[in-house]
């Protein structure tokens, strides 16, 4: 998968040799590792999803964190992203991303 930042509606993805961060509204997500491409260009990597909230953390609240599996397919320039929630069996959805491009996230308030 190609480094950098990918970015699109709802989504950015910031790419390493090592992991990626991402970035939703509302909530945000780590992969502990590189994310290898299959020749077809699928991919599918497991991760950590966690839903955030408006207002603020309450001293000791715990966080809404659940594993989860990146999936989808790139071009090395576009790719389409699916996330779901692998101990809920919930898809949260499907994003188109562009390599280096502008991110539209609107964090919660």
């Amino acid at each position: 998968m190609p480094q950098g930042e990918w970015g699109g509606d709802h989504v950015e993805l910031v790419l390493d040799a090592a992991h990626g961060a991402l970035e939703f509204d509302c909530a945000h997500g780590t992969v502990h590792a590189p994310i290898p491409v299959a020749a077809d260009g699928t991919f599918n990597v497991t991760g950590i999803f966690v839903r955030e909230h408006g207002g603020p953390i309450r001293d000791g609240e715990p966080s809404d964190q659940h594993p989860a599996i990146y999936s989808g397919t790139t071009d090395g320039k576009r790719m389409t992203l699916t996330v779901t929630l692998s101990d809920e069996s919930q898809q949260i959805g499907s994003f188109q991303l562009a390599l280096g491009g502008g991110a539209s996230v609107v964090k919660c308030l």
